[in-house]
């Protein structure tokens, strides 16, 4: 996931270049000229914006679905620590149960 955060951290850069060189453009306009490249290059700002967004969406519900398989790890070795084998066999049923349901998109 680490390799997640750096490409979205470098879209993220690229898309604030992107709007500094729209906003230069856009000075342009005022003065009458670069009208049509500046509402492709908009375009395509907009759809990678929304690119990032779902990028975003993917990471958090990885990280979520993630959390919740670290705590019912612990959760089951704590059960087996304090000889509560009925729970700890009910949890690794759950655990298994998520893991087989769960499939993720890589980024």
């Amino acid at each position: 996931m680490g390799t997640a955060k750096r490409r979205f951290s470098l879209r993220l850069t690229k898309l604030e270049a992107m709007r500094r060189r729209v906003r230069k453009e856009q000075e342009g306009i005022r003065e009458g000229q670069g009208q049509g490249q500046v509402g492709t290059k908009l375009t395509a700002i907009n759809q990678e914006c929304e690119q990032l967004r779902q990028e975003t969406n993917q990471i958090i519900q990885q990280s979520a679905h993630t959390q919740l398989r670290l705590s019912l790890m612990f959760n089951i070795l704590k059960a087996r620590q304090q000889a509560h084998f009925h729970k700890a066999q009910h949890l690794t049923a759950l655990l298994r149960s998520l893991l087989n349901t769960t499939s993720f998109k890589p980024l």
